[in-house]
Protein backbone atom coordinates (compact mmCIF):
# COMPACT_ATOMS: atom_id res chain seq x y z
CA UNK A 1 0.00 0.00 0.00
CA UNK A 2 1.47 3.36 -1.16
CA UNK A 3 0.49 5.08 2.77
CA UNK A 4 1.95 2.03 5.13
CA UNK A 5 4.51 2.24 7.60
CA UNK A 6 7.64 -0.12 6.66
CA UNK A 7 8.09 -1.43 10.30
CA UNK A 8 4.82 -1.12 11.87
CA UNK A 9 2.54 -1.09 9.71
CA UNK A 10 0.42 1.55 10.08
CA UNK A 11 -1.89 3.41 7.10
CA UNK A 12 -5.01 5.11 7.34
CA UNK A 13 -7.70 4.42 8.91
CA UNK A 14 -11.45 5.54 8.64
CA UNK A 15 -14.07 7.08 11.04
CA UNK A 16 -17.32 9.32 11.11
CA UNK A 17 -17.29 13.40 11.80
CA UNK A 18 -20.36 13.88 14.07
CA UNK A 19 -22.11 17.00 14.42
CA UNK A 20 -24.39 17.72 17.17
CA UNK A 21 -27.20 20.28 17.40
CA UNK A 22 -28.98 21.22 20.36
CA UNK A 23 -28.73 22.93 24.21
CA UNK A 24 -27.74 19.93 26.87
CA UNK A 25 -30.37 18.99 29.19
CA UNK A 26 -28.78 20.58 32.25
CA UNK A 27 -29.38 23.63 30.34
CA UNK A 28 -32.35 23.77 30.25
CA UNK A 29 -32.74 22.54 26.59
CA UNK A 30 -34.09 18.80 25.08
CA UNK A 31 -30.64 17.22 25.04
CA UNK A 32 -28.18 16.92 22.30
CA UNK A 33 -28.98 15.48 18.64
CA UNK A 34 -27.24 13.70 16.02
CA UNK A 35 -27.72 16.21 12.96
CA UNK A 36 -25.50 14.54 10.30
CA UNK A 37 -22.41 12.05 9.84
CA UNK A 38 -19.76 12.34 7.51
CA UNK A 39 -16.80 9.92 6.93
CA UNK A 40 -13.52 11.70 7.77
CA UNK A 41 -9.84 9.70 7.93
CA UNK A 42 -7.28 9.14 9.83
CA UNK A 43 -3.90 9.64 8.32
CA UNK A 44 -0.59 8.13 9.98
CA UNK A 45 2.18 10.72 10.76
CA UNK A 46 4.36 9.41 7.64
CA UNK A 47 7.73 9.89 6.93
CA UNK A 48 10.16 9.30 4.01
CA UNK A 49 13.23 8.55 5.05
CA UNK A 50 16.62 6.53 4.30
CA UNK A 51 16.79 3.40 6.35
CA UNK A 52 19.45 0.59 6.22
CA UNK A 53 17.53 -2.73 4.85
CA UNK A 54 19.63 -6.04 4.78
CA UNK A 55 22.79 -3.81 4.74
CA UNK A 56 21.79 -1.32 1.84
CA UNK A 57 20.26 1.94 2.19
CA UNK A 58 17.12 1.72 1.61
CA UNK A 59 14.37 4.98 0.96
CA UNK A 60 11.17 4.23 2.88
CA UNK A 61 7.97 5.24 4.22
CA UNK A 62 7.94 5.08 7.65
CA UNK A 63 6.08 6.33 10.84
CA UNK A 64 7.14 8.82 13.18
CA UNK A 65 6.74 6.02 15.62
CA UNK A 66 9.01 3.64 14.52
CA UNK A 67 11.86 6.39 13.82
CA UNK A 68 11.22 7.17 18.11
CA UNK A 69 11.42 3.63 18.97
CA UNK A 70 14.64 3.47 17.57
CA UNK A 71 13.00 0.60 14.77
CA UNK A 72 14.89 2.58 11.46
CA UNK A 73 18.58 2.54 11.02
CA UNK A 74 20.30 5.25 9.97
CA UNK A 75 23.03 5.32 7.09
CA UNK A 76 25.95 7.26 7.95
CA UNK A 77 26.26 10.84 6.41
CA UNK A 78 29.71 11.34 5.94
CA UNK A 79 32.60 8.91 5.28
CA UNK A 80 35.47 11.47 5.53
CA UNK A 81 38.87 8.80 5.93
CA UNK A 82 36.80 5.83 5.30
CA UNK A 83 39.12 3.22 3.99
CA UNK A 84 37.77 -0.58 2.54
CA UNK A 85 39.30 -2.18 5.42
CA UNK A 86 37.95 0.22 8.07
CA UNK A 87 34.25 -0.05 6.08
CA UNK A 88 34.93 -4.52 6.11
CA UNK A 89 36.03 -4.46 9.72
CA UNK A 90 33.33 -1.86 10.89
CA UNK A 91 30.98 -4.68 8.92
CA UNK A 92 31.81 -7.48 10.55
Amino acid sequence: MANECYFTGKKTTFGNRVSRSGAAISKGGFGLHVSGKSRRKFKANLQKVTAIIDGKPVRVKVSTKAIKCGLVVKPLKRKYGYTAQQKAAGNA
